[in-house]
């Protein structure tokens, strides 16, 4: 799994151009699934996701985490994190898992994050067209790949 994490103030998801969806302070994951991905990758993720110390303390420190803080997180379903721009101009998807493996996946994300952070969060809808508008804040962007837990 590769996980691009950003801080926000707020974030604005519009799914289909009908449903909306807003958070506050919080974490904007989004999420792509591969293939090789299985259930020890989503908790290790999870974890380190709801306990990632990157919001200021009273000193400005970056000492806390979104659960520290009971920030508000958004997950959104993203397989472009996985693309292989090696050969050519046009990404390669190969790696990406199928919404077969992937959905359940997903969804075993979402409900380990909610368990991990004790309060439910905003999803995307998977394969839908998504708009997100967030304001960034630092700006502070982490990239995560449980294929390398570095």
């Amino acid at each position: 799994m590769k996980a691009v994490i950003q801080r926000v103030t707020d974030a604005h998801l519009i799914i289909n151009h009908k449903k909306e969806y807003t958070i506050g302070m919080g974490l904007v994951v989004l999420l792509g699934i591969e293939t090789a991905d299985e259930a020890s990758d989503i908790v290790w993720l999870s974890g380190k996701i709801s306990r990632l110390r990157i919001f200021n303390d009273e000193k400005g420190v970056m000492n806390l985490s979104v659960t520290d803080l009971k920030g508000e997180v958004m997950i959104i379903s993203q397989f472009t994190l996985h693309a292989s721009t090696r050969k050519g101009n046009r990404p390669s998807y190969i790696k990406a898992a199928s919404p077969e493996v992937a959905v359940p996946l997903y969804k075993q994300f979402i409900g380990q994050m909610e368990i991990d952070l004790g309060k439910k969060v905003v999803t995307g809808e998977f394969g839908a067209n998504m708009q997100i508008n967030l304001t960034n804040d630092g700006p502070v962007t982490i990239l995560i790949d449980t294929k390398n837990k570095e």
